[in-house]
């Protein structure tokens, strides 16, 4: 991997023969673990500017290019979080020349507050070939991490790192976005003091000039600033480049333009409950594991066939092209003595070129074998496809290799292996017909049927549903006190309880439509498997799982604590109060706020160094006061909390744990978190008016 300085740049045809895909990773960290950012990508002419408001990418507009750039979302890493970034660079229009990446902060953040900014460009077998850590962002709330441009025909990188002090406005307003003046004014708000008028930004505005082609790891020529433009005389909202003329102000459209299903359906026309909807996927004819995995997979490949925006953005993230796609099921190759069959294939043709992923599907909780994932690893190789991709109701870990293959590094040709629960499934379905839309009504219809047929009992594909082996030993051995630390089986629940997290984050995510990423308090560059061996001795001490989950648009961190020597789960929430206002209006305020929440919600005052009164909802209600210091100390905020007990089933009993988490973090987004005022949320500030 090719470590890279400020300003300096290479050529990707020099780092790998598998370029025609790469996926850039954005990552930072934060000490509280509550550090975040937005990230953005823009496409640019020759002059440097974008062609239209399509060539601007962002969360509200996350694929752009006619498919060759999608934002594929967050993903958490033992440090904090990571933003990966698809790139088809065989697709990319003809009249983009350059690809900017960026990344935003909202709400006063600064960059200065986050460590470990970094970015990663892996090529389409997954294998790193550039890293880059921006050093000293200082106090600005926008960063322009680098760049991906054209030079002779071939696409090169380059190492950019330069701040932005007027934020996600400014910068898209260098490069040819124009803003609506309502929404420049909210970003100077959002922004603060960061950016004082007529004044520039923190180094050079605008587009970034090239420089002559040098070795990795050599400093460039600094980017040039660009001298200001005049103020535009159109009216506010008109996206243009430089050479079209002012035009009236076209007619705004939301983002979410595309069709989305209603929430609630229409009433049904049956006579009675046991008149049953006819589905495209049905399921009672399901009888075993085998039927199980080879009706799930032909149902999934049929539905990524047939809607494009569904099939791109569950491959993109395994370096597919996007191109034409086709797929396979039971498809014989040769290995050996006797044929393989895997339990899929994807194939997608771009410019002539074929992209190839083998499918190896388990469901109903069913392990993969490694002998299987290795015997496909073997053929992919031989025959010079791509990547194997193995799907199941297991979630990935960081650092935890759901199977062992061997990689023979005698071979030229490289085969990447990916890994898709079904939970990512489900929720990448749930975002794009509930929140973001699709093409048609019935590319809506398609994803809805496969929604159902995925979250229907018998389908086997429900997600991550077993704390494993270990975890009826190690609850019994923390009731005996005889769990020392060191004990692999404490490792073994940890590793469960992360899973059993992120896969909790998937789908509430999908319900809301807004991030939801577990949050990492370890050190900067804590290796997974450390930091999960200290979890575990701290499990082996206390008795408790504990995690906390970062919810885009809420007032503060949401955390799960699970005491297995009570039996009992919490669920909380800090709430800072609001400056200004006497102690009791606070209060009244907060208890008005949640006024449909259950009335054993436990409220803990915080004030500095410890904290304060305590109650239930249901005592406080007619008595607001009770809640202040009786000493008068100033209070910082409130921790609210709800307490349900645990499942004793290993999680695929009704009453079982992994069901209980479920329960407990839905019951207290909907009837605590939702009724909360959130001050300061943002809105998408620099978003173009054909966008919104």
């Amino acid at each position: 991997m090719q470590k890279m300085i400020k300003g300096a740049n290479i050529g990707l045809a020099a780092l790998s023969e598998n370029v025609g895909s790469v996926v850039m990773s954005l990552g930072w960290s934060s000490p509280t673990g509550e550090g975040d950012a937005d990230v953005s990508v823009l496409l640019l002419d020759g002059n440097g500017k974008v062609r239209g408001d399509a060539d601007f990418c962002f969360y509200n507009n996350p694929v752009v290019g006619n498919g060759s750039v999608q934002l594929l979302g967050k993903t958490p890493t033992s440090d904090g979080d990571e933003d990966r970034i698809s790139f088809d660079l065989d697709a990319v229009p003809a009249e983009v020349e350059q690809i900017v990446v960026a990344a935003s902060r909202y709400g006063g953040a600064r960059f200065g507050d986050l460590d470990d900014l970094r970015l990663t460009l892996a090529d389409g077998s997954g294998d790193s070939l550039v890293q880059f850590s921006v050093e000293d962002a200082g106090a600005v709330s926008a960063c322009v991490f680098g760049e991906l441009y054209r030079r002779d025909g071939a696409w090169k990188f380059r190492a950019v790192g330069q701040g932005y002090a007027s934020g996600l406005a400014g910068l898209a307003t260098d490069f040819g976005v124009d803003i609506d003046d309502d929404a420049e004014a909210e970003a100077e708000a959002v922004v603060g003091a960061g950016a004082e008028p007529g004044k520039e930004p923190d180094g050079p505005r605008g587009g970034l000039v090239d420089e002559p082609d040098g070795q990795a790891g050599s400093p460039a020529a600094v980017p040039a600033p660009r001298a200001p433009e005049p103020a535009p005389t159109a009216p506010a909202g008109i996206v243009r480049t430089p050479s079209e003329e002012p035009k009236p102000r076209a007619r705004t459209r939301t983002a979410r333009k595309k069709v989305t299903l209603p929430r609630t359906e229409k009433k049904t026309l049956a006579e009675n409950d046991s008149w049953r909807t006819a589905r495209l996927f049905p399921l009672s004819a399901l009888k075993n594991d085998r039927e199980r995995e080879t009706r799930a997979t032909s149902v999934l490949l049929s539905v990524m066939t047939q809607v494009p925006e569904f099939g791109r953005r569950l491959t993109a993230g395994f370096g597919a092209p996007a191109g034409r796609m086709e797929t396979f099921t039971e498809v014989s190759l040769p290995h050996g003595d006797s044929p393989r069959r895997p339990d899929g294939v994807i194939r997608v043709e771009r410019a002539g070129k074929l992209w190839t992923a083998l499918v190896e599907t388990k469901t109903n909780g069913n392990a993969l074998k490694p002998d299987q994932v290795q015997a496909y690893m073997d053929i992919a190789a031989r025959r010079g496809y791509e990547a194997v991709i193995t799907l199941s109701n297991d979630v990935a870990l960081d650092g935890t290799p759901l199977v062992d293959v061997r990689i023979d590094s005698r071979r030229k040709h490289k085969v990447a292996l990916w890994h898709l629960s079904w939970a990512e499934v489900a929720h990448q379905a749930q975002m794009l017909i509930r929140h973001e839309g699709v093409g048609n009504a019935s590319h809506a219809w398609l994803l809805r049927e496969l929604l159902h047929y995925l979250q229907h009992e018998h389908s086997g594909c429900h997600g991550f549903q077993n704390m494993g082996a270990a975890w009826v030993p190690v609850r019994k051995a923390i009731d005996d006190e005889t769990l020392s630390q060191g004990d692999p089986r404490a490792t073994e629940v940890i590793e469960s309880w992360e899973r059993l997290v992120r896969q909790v984050c998937l789908g509430l995510g999908g319900e809301l439509g807004h991030k939801v990423l577990p949050v990492q308090r370890a050190k900067r560059g804590t290796d997974p498997r450390a930091r999960r061996a200290t979890l575990a001795d701290q499990l082996c001490s206390q008795g408790r799982l504990h995690s906390e989950l970062r919810i885009e648009g809420t007032p503060g961190i949401l955390a799960i604590t699970a005491d297995l020597r009570t039996r009992k789960l919490r669920t909380s929430i800090e709430v800072p109060t609001t400056e200004g206002g006497y102690p009791l209006s606070r209060a009244k305020r907060l208890i008005r706020q949640l006024a449909a929440a259950p009335a054993d919600l436990h409220i803990e005052t915080l004030v500095e160094g410890g904290t304060g009164p305590r109650g239930t909802l249901e005592r406080l209600r007619p008595e607001p006061a009770d809640i202040l210091p009786k000493d008068g100390a100033e209070i910082s905020g409130f921790r609210l909390s709800l307490f349900k007990g645990m499942g004793n089933g290993r999680g695929n009993a009704e009453t079982g744990f992994i069901r209980s988490v479920d329960e407990a973090v839905d019951r207290f987004h909907t009837h605590v978190i939702a009724h909360l005022e959130t001050r300061g949320t943002r809105r998408p500030a620099a978003e173009p008016a054909e966008a919104r």
